[in-house]
């Protein structure tokens, strides 16, 4: 949208989830408070680390609508949009399987310590992806080819298993970035299908629904020869809470001009999803790593009030003075997740003695250790911005 009709809680929220998925996956230390952390598969509830990576899904689907009818309006086609699309899932689906293979490599198959070879990987990523100043095709081109290839040798090197057993790349469970690229995917064509039609969007809601629902109840295991590559998309639960955000995000743009209709109408609804959630309880456990139905019914209804509570703030009161570093970050949210990646490795690479707050006996100094961790990951991230150091898919 343009900068003066940009609804910033959009970039707010976004960059608000960002820092606590970088906070939640610092906090690995035995003594933190459990409600922080993520629960185990079997456990009937949740923490904050549970609700984190459901609420920027919920963003993802509420950006859609804005990012297509920019480009529509620029003058692309459906089938320019269309291409984006694909191209822009491939692009998450491909850095998330290469992250979630990172910690797998072995280093002897490969020749190549496994902290090393996750960072050159994470440089190509950052040369192949960047957003480079336009006028300057034939310099990113000088930049992007020799990481292309650098990338393609690397994985040829890798490998991962046992002498005896060897492996290469496996796609698992997709890594975040997948998840997150499955999930763009569907809600993108649910909205280039339907546009702005809340009945037939809602519509494809329930079917989601319905399809995580079979899921957890065994109904659907006929689909298992195809689970490996659609998986994501069957299991229905990712794009249930994409799908949300996109429902939400319709429903600003039809209510744009009565911001207290939207505030209640869009109140209701989270608090509804919070009551269905707990009502799905009495079949479905909420457990995040499961992905049951309950859970991410009630991780909706947390993302709606949240979203809510900040348009409200920022938006109709316009108190957002406090916000300018968030939105950096949800501008430049590719940036600000694999930023911290690659400082990880190089730390643990370098055998830098950092993380000295990590700290079992003081989970306070655990705590803010992490808190001042993701902030400055934060920072580095606008700072970056400011050399020209911004991922773009």
């Amino acid at each position: 949208m343009a900068a003066s009709k940009r609804i910033l809680s959009i970039d707010v929220m976004r960059g608000i989830t960002l820092f606590l998925m970088l906070f939640v996956n610092d906090l690995y230390v035995d003594g933190v408070p459990e409600w922080l952390t993520h629960r185990p598969a079997d456990f009937d509830g949740m923490g904050l680390a549970d609700w984190v990576f459901p609420g920027f899904l919920f963003m993802v689907g509420m950006a859609v609508p804005f990012a297509v009818q920019n480009r529509l309006k620029k003058g692309d086609s459906i089938g320019r949009i269309l291409v984006h699309v694909f191209t822009r899932t491939f692009s998450l689906l491909l850095i998330g399987v290469l992250m979630l293979n990172s910690g797998r490599l072995n280093p002897d198959l490969t020749g190549m310590h496994k902290y090393l070879w996750a960072i050159l990987m994470y440089v190509c990523v950052f040369i192949i992806w960047n957003r480079y100043p336009e006028g300057n095709s034939s310099k990113a081109l000088a930049l992007k080819i020799p990481a292309a290839l650098c990338l393609m040798v690397l994985l040829v090197l890798f490998r991962s298993g046992t002498e005896e057993e060897p492996g290469w790349l496996v796609t698992g469970w997709w890594g975040i970035l997948g998840l997150i690229g499955w999930g763009y995917l569907v809600t993108s064509l649910t909205y280039l299908f339907a546009r702005d039609n809340l009945f037939v969007t809602t519509m494809t809601w329930f079917l989601f629904l319905v399809l995580n629902i079979f899921s957890q109840l065994g109904y659907l295991e006929f689909m298992d020869p195809v689970k490996t590559l659609f998986g994501i998309v069957l299991d229905g639960n990712v794009p249930l809470i994409v799908i949300s955000g996109l429902i939400i995000s319709l429903l600003l743009r039809k209510l744009k001009e009565s911001p207290s209709r939207f505030i209640l109408i869009s109140t209701i609804l989270g608090l509804f999803s919070i009551l269905l959630g707990f009502v799905l309880r009495n079949w479905f456990i909420i457990s995040k790593i499961k992905g049951t139905p309950s859970w991410g019914i009630l991780c909706i209804g947390i993302s709606i009030l949240v979203f809510v509570l900040l348009y409200v703030i920022i938006d109709k009161y316009h108190k957002s003075k406090w916000t300018f570093l968030f939105q950096q970050a949800g501008t430049n949210s590719l940036t600000t997740y694999l930023v911290p990646s690659v400082i990880y490795y190089i730390i643990w690479y370098a055998n830098i003695p950092l993380f000295v707050y990590k700290q079992s006996f003081s989970p306070l100094l655990a705590i803010t250790g992490s808190i001042v961790w993701s902030l400055l990951m934060l920072v580095l991230t606008m700072k970056l911005a400011g050399i020209k150091v911004q991922l773009k898919l």
